[in-house]
């Protein structure tokens, strides 16, 4: 598991599919922290890909999280078939030729079904675009080159797209993911990083020959967190990502209370015993949430900052 902030996914279209186990079990010893699937209908753009049958056949080589990116003038036919197939997250395009209605309804299917719903937006598409739909999302994808064109190069100048798509959920303080994709790798990874890419979407860099795919992904995600830590960090190191603090140190009814309290702002908690289990005793339990949620939590409850609590 990676110590830091960036994750990469890695986008299968350019892999050998006539190898796709080999493939796979490459991807996974080489730290690739999800496959992301890009299913073309041939319509809204002009390539033609895979569909749920390779997602499903794909959910039976691996362990690693499904990323599955609908490229399709009419999405809401394949949910249920790519629910069915063991996808772990949707994305839909904004621009996709149903309704606003239709788009809602779809990705409220995928959430009701346990997966990540998520909604991308095209380079010529404002990212204000998704912002209608945050309430249902849990991605954001920004494409920074034009998907019907294959191996076109990342356009710089649309980088901070990938801040504007954070201010989607700047109302919501945990639960969400910035995506990126086109054009991503070592020589773009640390200007996406720097506007706050949260996954980084890499696929034929990871596929040249010559290059070694551990290399590149290690690579990858170091030089986006240099990014962030330049850009947003001002300096300091981005939080790792499955880091968790202690908030607070309470009784054990409080702290059940306090941590349901956190829960319904939308911050995941755990509450755990502060010491060994002795019969007839219940200690007290600490209340931890995700490191990056630490600040707003403190904020939002009045927990101040105690020297006490630390970092885990």
């Amino acid at each position: 598991m990676s110590s830091g902030r960036a994750r990469l996914a890695a986008g299968l279209v350019e892999a050998d599919f006539g190898n796709l186990y080999r493939v796979v079990r490459k991807l996974e010893r080489a730290g690739a922290d999800r496959l992301h699937l890009d299913v073309m209908d041939g319509h809204f753009v002009p390539q033609l890909t895979f569909g749920p049958d390779v997602v499903r056949a794909l959910r039976r080589l691996t362990r690693l999280p499904l990323d599955v990116h609908l490229l399709c003038d009419r999405p809401s036919t394949l949910v249920e078939p790519l629910i069915a197939a063991g996808a772990d997250s949707i994305t839909l395009h904004v621009e996709a030729v149903e309704s606003a209605e239709d788009l809602r309804a779809s990705l409220a299917r995928v959430r009701r079904a346990g997966l990540a719903p998520g909604l991308a937006a095209n380079p010529g598409t404002p990212v204000a675009a998704l912002s209608p739909f945050a309430d249902l999302l849990d991605i954001a994808l920004v494409l920074l080159a034009d998907p019907a064109e294959p191996g076109q190069r990342l356009r710089r100048e649309l980088a901070g797209k990938v801040t504007d798509a954070r201010q989607v959920f700047a109302s919501r303080p945990h639960g969400w993911e910035i995506h990126v994709e086109g054009g991503v790798g070592r020589d773009t990874a640390e200007i996406v990083g720097g506007f706050g890419a949260d996954i980084l979407i890499v696929g034929s860099a990871l596929f040249e020959r010559g290059h070694d795919i551990a290399r590149e992904i290690r690579l990858v995600k170091a030089l986006a967190d240099e990014g962030w830590t330049r850009e947003i960090g001002r300096g300091e190191a981005p939080i790792p990502r499955e880091a968790w603090s202690v908030v607070a140190t309470l009784a054990h009814p409080d702290a059940d209370v306090l941590s349901r309290t956190i829960e319904r702002a939308g911050i995941p908690t755990l509450v755990l015993r502060t010491g060994p289990y002795v019969p007839g005793v219940d200690a007290d339990r600490v209340v931890m949430v995700p490191a990056s949620a630490e600040v707003v939590t403190r904020k939002r409850f009045g927990l101040g900052f105690a020297e006490e609590d630390e970092v885990l």
